[in-house]
């Protein structure tokens, strides 16, 4: 399910994004998450812990929906 994210990053650090999206899905809702918790690592904002959920729960739910588009309907 993870497959196409060292894909994604690297190209997003060549300035393929549209074609990293296409790559990996999740790519931007995991940076988002990982840029929150990052922040929130080091100084911690009022709603935090809920916003941190729910962009796991939307990530989550994009890697597997994803999966499930690529292995049984684009074929």
């Amino acid at each position: 399910m993870g497959c196409g994210l060292q894909r994604s990053i690297s190209l997003i650090c060549n300035g393929n994004f549209v074609d990293a999206f296409y790559m990996y899905p999740a790519i931007y809702t995991l940076i988002l998450l990982f840029l929150v918790v990052a922040v929130n690592t080091f100084k911690n904002f009022k709603y935090a812990n809920k916003i941190i959920i729910i962009l796991a729960i939307l990530n989550v739910s994009i890697i597997i929906g994803n999966f499930i588009i690529k292995t049984f309907i684009i074929k």
